[in-house]
C-alpha cells in the first residue's frame, strides 16, 4: 500500500467533506481515507495496481471539487 496527500479546492463544510471521502472510498484499491476540511487536504492509502492519482482526481472532479497541484 501506498499514501497519497491530494489537495483539495471548493470544501466548504462537512458535507463538502463526507462527499470526498465517500467518492474516495468507493475507488477500487483504495484503503484508507482521511479528509480534513482545514487545510483542505485528502490523505489515502491505495494498492497501487488498482487505483492511481489519476482516478483519485477523476473521483474528485466528478463530485464536484478540484485537486490542486
Amino acid at each position: 500500500m501506498e499514501t497519497v496527500t491530494l489537495k483539495i479546492k471548493g470544501m466548504s463544510c462537512e458535507g463538502c467533506v463526507g462527499s470526498v471521502t465517500r467518492v474516495l472510498r468507493a475507488l477500487p484499491g483504495v484503503g484508507e481515507v482521511a479528509v480534513a476540511l482545514q487545510p483542505g487536504t485528502a490523505r489515502l492509502t491505495y494498492d497501487p495496481e488498482r487505483a492511481g492519482p489519476t482516478d483519485f482526481k477523476r473521483a474528485v472532479e466528478d463530485a464536484g471539487y478540484e485537486v490542486a497541484n
